[in-house]
């Protein structure tokens, strides 16, 4: 069985890169389709005259690193997308609007408690799509 539409959670941050590499080898033998996610958290807690220009700067630095991302990983069929809101919620929301066969998640916590809790937990917990998450 091979996966042939795979979400990618990206981060602005060199192991992002990790995690494109991971997903291109896994969907390029059935010539797959991969979609790069960014979730950008609520910016409600700065002041509202702060509160447009900050996350239009957040979408165009996330939307030039993604587009950086697509370049390095040499594949074709790679499509970005970014959401506001928690990890869990936007990985539900992203999966109805398109259904995925795998989420690649990254784990940037060295901590015991937070490997256990991961921000990605209440999705594998809800959902029946296969999660693989590369520790980073």
């Amino acid at each position: 069985m091979g996966y042939r539409n795979v979400l990618v959670t990206v981060a602005v941050a060199a192991d992002s890169q990790r995690l494109v590499e991971k997903a291109v080898s896994i969907v390029r033998p059935c010539d797959g389709k991969i979609t790069l996610v960014s979730i950008i958290a609520n910016t409600e807690i700065f002041p509202a005259p702060m509160l447009g220009d900050l996350r239009a700067l957040m979408e165009e630095e996330t939307l030039l690193f993604m587009e950086e991302l697509c370049l390095r990983a040499n594949y074709p069929n790679i499509a970005t997308r970014i959401i506001h809101g928690e990890l869990g919620d936007c990985l539900t929301y992203a999966n109805q609007q398109q259904p995925f066969d795998l989420v690649v998640c990254g784990n940037h916590s060295d901590s015991m408690i937070n490997k256990v809790a991961c921000s990605a937990a209440r999705f594998i917990n809800t959902s029946n799509i296969d999660v693989l998450i590369v520790p980073l």
